[in-house]
């Protein structure tokens, strides 16, 4: 399977480019500046150049635009990565392939988080990286992403802090993420012509490990603000001016 690596090596370093060039396009700064005349939403609420930063600083309505923009360039950053190796790349079967291009789609999605949380337009100072991964999942396995938004909302509703469902999400989908390679791609396949690879798992698990880990780290000042109690929740105005 590492073959697929090595052998492919100049496609991949072309899609974690795209993805990297399209991550580093952060909204938050751009609707900001077009909002509050040229104002930087890095130096404003929390600092950081995101969805529930630009909701808080600037309004809804830039909110939107942010958390919308920002699922797209991750759902173009993994089909980018995802059509290219498609296009470029042979294998064995019809099953490897589609293997391989999941692949190419975790790059072009973990790239373009990156650049999100380190634009090279501005700064290397961006997001959090919630919602680009959360575009990923959605691209990679729509059963995740399905698990992943439920475990969000179920969190997010008791709790009323973002930051606390984005890291519980944050944790468990790599948990989710191998328990669907394991049990139904990897087991359920055991018996039909093209069975997929246990590699196809741990891969898949990994690149689901390190997304998680980056997540975590960039929430690492937010954590402290749980530890301590001091973390915002996100209320109504109504229910704030009361």
């Amino acid at each position: 399977m590492l073959d697929f690596f090595t052998s492919n090596i100049v496609l991949l370093i072309i899609i974690a480019v795209i993805g990297y060039l399209l991550g580093s396009v952060n909204s938050a700064v751009l609707i900001t500046r077009a909002v509050m005349k040229n104002a930087d939403i890095r130096t404003m609420g929390s600092g950081n150049a995101g969805f529930t930063n630009v909701l808080r600083s600037v309004g809804k309505g830039p909110a939107i635009f942010t958390i919308t923009f920002d699922f797209i360039k991750g759902v173009l950053s993994a089909v980018a990565g995802s059509v290219l190796v498609y296009s470029f790349v042979t294998a064995a079967n019809p099953q490897l392939l589609a293997e391989y291009a999941r692949y190419g789609a975790y790059i072009g999605g973990l790239f373009c988080i990156l650049g999100h949380m380190f634009p090279v337009y501005f700064g290397f100072k961006g997001g959090k990286g919630v919602v680009t991964s959360a575009a990923l999942m959605a691209v990679v396995d729509i059963r995740v992403f399905a698990l992943v938004l439920l475990t969000f909302l179920i969190v997010f509703l008791i709790k009323k802090i973002i930051s606390l469902a984005s890291l519980v999400c944050a944790v468990l989908f790599p948990v989710y993420t191998y328990y669907f390679a394991y049990v139904f791609d990897y087991l359920g396949s055991l018996n039909t012509e093209y069975p997929i690879s246990m590699d196809y798992v741990m891969i898949t698990t990994g690149f689901a490990v390190l997304i998680g880990l980056l997540v975590i780290i960039m929430h690492r000042k937010n954590i402290g603000r749980l530890i301590r109690g001091e973390e915002k929740k996100i209320t109504s105005k109504k229910k704030q001016s009361s």
